[in-house]
């Protein structure tokens, strides 16, 4: 029996086509990808297309429509064995984490993937990065999903999606995971390695919880910053800090004073690092220890779009008990590494 999986597509570079009189690019209709690329065909599992009506930029892909991909993942969640997001690839790692945080209890694969070039492009990466997905996606042994988790698959690597960030706008390796090893390769053989994949230790029940909260501000900071824009901040919920090193920020008084407010006025504030590799430690150097008086958060080895879609998904959200500080320090589903303070 063929596994079923459900590719979504949503926009992006993947679904576009070179006109070689004009020179541009132009979208085509993608539920004629069949005639595209016909090896689909013959993979060892049955497609079923649902393009987005309006296909969109990467740079338009937002909450909305990260509630239309877990809505539609939702209502088909019965019918099919796996699902395949093609996506854009300037904001797929956002999009990948939030629907981490959003697909509570998935025990079946959400694969997402896209192209640096058009799939109608002579060079193209788009027909190996889509029939290789189409793999991961349909990938069952004894009856259950190898893979049970949301991950984006690129140039012959299959990563975990709420720990991957974009790091190159020209090659076709464009997507990392600095602080999580891959969860598998494609070369002669296509591997797996079990041992870095997500389980739900609850092992719930599948449900969407699409609760996603925008007053989130993200600022990173820079040597010579005028502290004097701090205090422009509207009335955030949350203001993600983006700053040098492990942990640390400018020491004057007026750094700490600055801060202290914000606080006072009920803002939390998570502190991500701006290195690629490595994470948060509080402590680790004096210029740390600011953020431990002032109570803000750790995002530990968090990527920037892991920390930001978490918070906003944490904020408010009524189906979480306890305090914003103490579930964004949880590890919900293989965001974060146990390191660091």
């Amino acid at each position: 029996m063929k596994r079923k999986v459900l590719l979504i597509y949503t926009g992006g570079t993947i679904g576009m086509e070179k006109d070689y009189e004009s020179g541009s690019l132009r979208a085509f209709d993608f539920g004629n990808i069949f005639e595209k690329m016909p090896e689909m065909k013959l993979m060892e599992c049955e497609v079923f297309v649902h393009p987005f009506e309006q296909p969109l930029d990467s740079s338009d892909m937002g909450p909305d429509e990260w509630r239309m991909i877990a809505k539609l993942i939702s209502e088909n969640y019965d019918q099919y064995d796996g699902f395949l997001v093609l996506h854009g690839t300037d904001t797929m790692s956002y999009t990948a984490s939030a629907l981490s945080f959003m697909l509570k209890g998935l025990s079946k694969p959400v694969i997402l993937t896209g192209s640096q070039l058009p799939i109608g492009d002579l060079r193209t990466d788009a027909k190996e990065n889509l029939l290789t997905s189409l793999y991961y996606a349909s990938l069952y042994e004894n009856n259950e999903a190898v893979i049970q988790e949301v991950a984006i698959y690129f140039e012959y690597k299959l990563l975990r999606g709420n720990r991957t960030l974009k790091y190159s706008a020209e090659f076709f390796d464009a997507y990392s995971s600095p602080n999580y090893p891959i969860l598998g390769q494609s070369g002669v053989h296509l591997k797996i390695d079990k041992d870095n994949l997500w389980r739900d230790s609850l092992q719930s029940e599948f449900y969407v919880d699409d609760h996603i909260c925008e007053d989130i501000l993200f600022w990173r900071i820079f040597p010579g910053m005028n502290l004097n824009h701090f205090k422009e901040i509207p009335k955030m919920k949350v203001l993600i800090l983006q700053v040098f090193g492990s942990g640390t920020i400018f020491s004057s008084s007026k750094t700490f004073e600055t801060l202290q407010q914000i606080r006072n006025n009920g803002t939390e504030i998570v502190v991500v690092s701006q290195c690629i590799s490595g994470g948060i430690s509080f402590g680790k150097y004096e210029n740390s220890n600011i953020f431990a008086k002032i109570g803000a958060i750790s995002g530990k080895d968090m990527t920037a779009e892991a920390a930001i879609t978490k918070a906003m998904h944490l904020l408010n959200n009524p189906k979480y008990e306890g305090s914003f500080a103490d579930n964004f320090s949880e590890n919900i589903c293989g965001e974060i590494s146990e390191l660091g303070n």
